[in-house]
């Protein structure tokens, strides 16, 4: 694989110079679904054409009880998600973008004012840098200080993904998430792919395979990585899939929580009540796959999931019964899939 630095401006290249709109991509790997929900399309609706024909992602990156977050989004490109989440989160909200392709930083920098002024605030609640996202501490950037960091269809660009993810670990509050769509592969990507500049920047030959991805993950300190969606990709493009070899690709969101979690789900007698409240959240909350929780139903649930509700944002919206006194042995309530199982779990082309 190239030096990282030479990765680095190959991206910068396509995503700056070789891409000047949606309709240049040559796969179907770098876009989001059409079914968006309706609070979300209504926020989307505002933002401003240009930033929207440079936005290049893969999923959705708006999770629930939002309102006035600190929120960070690693890769933010020419700004559509930060300024979307910028209409969620509030005017007691902020959200910061980081970036290091100038093209892009300069769509993203010229709508500022522009989309305070659609959101109704007295000043922009947004800031850009220009940075890279493996190394965030060039950036000043405190510990422990955002409720949630983003990410969509960037760190799989990432020639250092594992200081990726360390990083966004060291930044978030304690209870915050990282919370992020991304292309996986369903097996190792070989090395020689890496260096097809289309290939890596269509989002492909740099996916991690998703069983790498969990390691990494742990590694970095988010013990119990929880997979919120996933669908197939089918790439569309004859002359790419004959260099791929028959490697499949998902599109995924994962929410990984900076909490004292246990390696595996335990259980301790413990379950929790949905209150129906959150904001935009409608008679259900999804956590991730295997946690759907219905209004006014009491669910029993294991130690881990029991903490992602507890001690988190999410708190408010739930009632708990139980405590830790009582160890029972594993928790067999959860729903044991596997990761971007077609059979349970979305499929198909978005575009």
């Amino acid at each position: 694989m190239k030096h990282t630095s030479m990765k680095h401006d190959d991206v910068k290249d396509y995503y700056g110079k070789v891409l000047q709109g949606s309709d240049d991509l040559q796969t179907n790997a770098c876009c989001t679904p059409d079914d968006v929900p309706d609070y979300l399309k209504t926020v989307l609706a505002k933002i401003h054409p240009e930033v929207t024909e440079k936005y290049y992602g893969c999923g959705l990156v708006a999770p629930m009880a939002l309102k006035g977050a600190a929120i960070l989004d690693l890769g933010s490109g020419s700004g559509r998600d930060v300024y979307a989440l910028a209409g969620l989160v509030g005017e007691g909200g902020s959200v910061l973008g980081v970036d290091m392709t100038d093209e892009q930083l300069d769509v993203a920098w010229r709508h500022e004012d522009f989309h305070a002024a659609a959101f109704g605030y007295a000043q922009p609640n947004t800031a850009f840098k220009k940075g890279y996202i493996e190394r965030l501490g060039e950036l000043g950037l405190a510990d422990d200080s955002f409720d949630i960091i983003v990410s969509n269809c960037v760190i799989n660009l990432s020639p250092d993904k594992p200081a990726v993810l360390r990083e966004a670990f060291r930044l978030l509050k304690s209870g915050g998430e990282l919370y992020f769509s991304d292309v996986y592969a369903d097996r190792r990507v070989p090395a020689e792919l890496l260096d097809d500049p289309v290939l890596y920047g269509e989002c492909l030959s740099g996916a991690l395979y998703w069983n790498d991805f969990l390691t990494l993950a742990k590694e970095a300190g988010f013990a119990d990585p929880r997979l919120v969606e996933d669908r197939v990709l089918t790439i569309e493009n004859p002359e790419i899939e004959a260099k791929l070899g028959g490697i499949g690709f998902y599109s995924a969101t994962y929410r990984l929580f900076k909490l004292d979690l246990e390696p595996a789900c335990e259980d301790f007698g413990l379950s929790v009540t949905y209150l129906g409240a959150m904001p935009n959240g409608g008679a259900e909350f999804v956590l991730d796959k295997d946690h759907v929780f219905a209004a006014g139903a009491e669910v029993a649930v294991c130690g881990n999931t029991y903490l992602m509700l507890k001690d988190s944002r999410f708190a408010p919206y739930f009632e708990f019964s139980g405590n830790f006194a009582t160890h029972r042995g594993i928790f067999t309530g959860r729903g044991g899939r596997l990761p971007f199982d077609p059979a349970n779990g979305g499929s198909g082309s978005c575009c």
